[in-house]
């Protein structure tokens, strides 16, 4: 069964950084479109983050924008989301997501990806 698997989330204080990984059980993911979304509490959930296949584009959200810095290394077959200069409203259940297509117009849409993690909470104390 195919399995996404996040880890690196934690608790940071606020200014400080982070970097989660999400690793994937198969090699069919080298092909396949990665991306970081997050869950604040309360909220719904929110697209962080996402690389195409081959790490040649990548898309942020306004939130990650100049922060945040995603990436891949498709030998390992994983995807990686370094978090730098956090604050405390980037307290959130992060997620990792794949599929094997994504476009210019639906990458930031959750419904857009088949296959999900389980999710790493990270929160940024004050």
């Amino acid at each position: 069964q195919v399995q996404l698997v996040e880890s690196g989330g934690g608790v940071v204080l606020a200014g400080g950084s982070l970097r989660l990984s999400c690793a994937a059980s198969e090699h069919t993911f080298s092909n396949y479109a990665m991306a970081w979304f997050r869950q604040p509490p309360g909220k719904e959930r929110e697209f962080v983050a996402a690389i195409d296949w081959n790490g040649a584009l990548t898309f942020y959200g306004d939130s990650a924008k100049g922060r945040f810095t995603i990436s891949r290394d498709n030998a390992q077959i994983a995807s990686y989301l370094q978090m730098n200069s956090l604050k405390p409203e980037d307290t959130a259940v992060y997620y990792c997501a794949a599929d094997s297509v994504i476009s210019l117009t639906n990458h930031r849409l959750s419904s857009a990806y088949e296959f999900w993690g389980q999710g790493t909470q990270v929160t940024v104390s004050s």
